[in-house]
C-alpha cells in the first residue's frame, strides 16, 4: 500500500506541459500571488484545509498526471467555490483556453462569477440545480437525470475533485455518460475518490471510517448524513468508467486510509476517452 498504483504511464498519452522544477515554479508563483481571489473562510464550503494550496496542489496532479496543457477547454464538474478554477486561471492560456464550472451550491457560482469571470472572460461558472441531499436538497434535476448544455466533444478535460465522494452509487454511471460525451476522443477525465480495500494493515488509522449499508456498493461515513462522504468497493469506479466509454489510465491511492507514503489525501483515477460504445 505505500506505493501508489499506476496502472499506465500518462507520459505515453499526452506529453507533459511542465514537470519537475518548471511545474514548482508555478505552482510556487501561484501561492505566493497575493492578488489572486481567495473567499472569506466563513464561505468556504468545499472542505478542510488552505483553499489556495489545495487548489495549487490539484493544479499540479492536473498537469502531471492527466496531461492537462494550457490551450485546452476545461469542464469542472461540482466547481465549488472555485477551489480549483483559481490556480487554473494561472496556467490555461487566456487567449486559446476554456473553463466551464458547474455546482449545485448557488452561492459558490455567484462568488465565483463575481470573483473569477470578472477578471477572467474565459473562465464562465453556473448553477445546476441538481438534487443533493448535502448541498442541494431542494434541487429539481434528479442526479441520475444529469445533462449539461454542451455540444457532443465541447471539452478537452473534465475534473470531478470531491464529487463522486458525496453522490449515491447510483448517480456515478450518468454522470460518467454525460462528461463522456462531452469530451473529444483523447479527452481525459479526473475523478477523486474513496476507495475501499481489503484490510491488509491493522495498524493503519484512516482519517475517515467507513461502513457499509445494504449490499450496495456505497460505503458511509455518516449514518445520519450519507452523502457527506461516500466510499466505493474496489472496482466499482472502474467498471462505471469503462461503461461510460473510457479507458482507465491511472489509479493512484491517497493517504486517507492511513499507513501511506502517498503525497495526496484521496485516491486519484484518470480515465481516457476512447471510441468504445456507451453501454
Amino acid at each position: 500500500m505505500n506505493s501508489p498504483v499506476l496502472i499506465r504511464d500518462t507520459a505515453g498519452l499526452l506529453p507533459v506541459a511542465l514537470s519537475g522544477e518548471r511545474l514548482a515554479d508555478l505552482q510556487t508563483y501561484v501561492l505566493r500571488n497575493r492578488f489572486l481571489p481567495v473567499p472569506p473562510s466563513e464561505d468556504n464550503f468545499v472542505g478542510d484545509g488552505d483553499y489556495l494550496a489545495i487548489g495549487t496542489e490539484f493544479l499540479g496532479h492536473f498537469i502531471e498526471l492527466g496531461g492537462l496543457r494550457d490551450h485546452e477547454k476545461v469542464l469542472d464538474v461540482g466547481c465549488g467555490i472555485g477551489r480549483m478554477a483559481v490556480p487554473l486561471t494561472q496556467f490555461l492560456d487566456q487567449a486559446k483556453a476554456r473553463y466551464v464550472g458547474f455546482d449545485p451550491a448557488s452561492a459558490g457560482i455567484q462568488w465565483c462569477t463575481r470573483n473569477i469571470s470578472s477578471v477572467y472572460p474565459n473562465f464562465r461558472f453556473a448553477h445546476l440545480d441538481v438534487a443533493n441531499s448535502l448541498y442541494n436538497p431542494e434541487g429539481y434535476i434528479r442526479g441520475s437525470e444529469v445533462a449539461l448544455p454542451f455540444a457532443t466533444g465541447a471539452f478537452d478535460f473534465a475534473i470531478m475533485t470531491s464529487v463522486v465522494t458525496h453522490l449515491p452509487a447510483e448517480e456515478i454511471g450518468p454522470y460518467f455518460k454525460e462528461i463522456s460525451r462531452l469530451l473529444g476522443k483523447g479527452g481525459r477525465l479526473f475523478v477523486s475518490a474513496f476507495v475501499m480495500l481489503p484490510d491488509k494493515n491493522p495498524d493503519a488509522k484512516p482519517r475517515i471510517t467507513f461502513q457499509r449499508t445494504g449490499e450496495g456498493p456505497a460505503w458511509f461515513a455518516d449514518a445520519k448524513e450519507p452523502m457527506m462522504a461516500v466510499a466505493f468497493d474496489d472496482g466499482f469506479i472502474e467498471s462505471a468508467l469503462q461503461a461510460a466509454g473510457f479507458e482507465l489510465a491511472v489509479k493512484r491511492l491517497g493517504h486517507w486510509r492511513g499507513g501511506s507514503s502517498s503525497l495526496h489525501y484521496q485516491d486519484f483515477f484518470v480515465a481516457l476517452k476512447t471510441n468504445a460504445e456507451v453501454t
